[in-house]
């Protein structure tokens, strides 16, 4: 199981999930949901090593290991702490 520290919420989810359900309940504003808007973009503080590689829309977005779209990530395991 991941866990993911978003703010001051501890979230656990499965390992190599998406974690944009977790995000959207702790209050990470959301539009799209398809990775062309860039609303979700949160920062990785911690643990970028525990994602997924960018995916294409995250590329194309410009985003990095610490700047990337909720919508979009995956977490393999581990801890990654996140800000909004």
């Amino acid at each position: 199981m991941a866990k993911l520290l978003i703010n001051d919420q501890e979230i656990v989810i499965e390992d190599n999930s998406a974690i944009i359900h977790a995000c959207e309940d702790a209050g990470v504003p959301f539009n799209c949901q398809a990775g062309n808007c860039g609303t979700c973009q949160i920062e990785i503080v911690e643990g970028e090593e525990n994602l997924a590689e960018l995916n294409q829309e995250e590329e194309d977005m410009g985003m990095d290991a610490f700047n990337r779209l909720a919508c979009q990530c995956r977490v393999r395991s581990g801890e990654v702490r996140i800000q909004y």
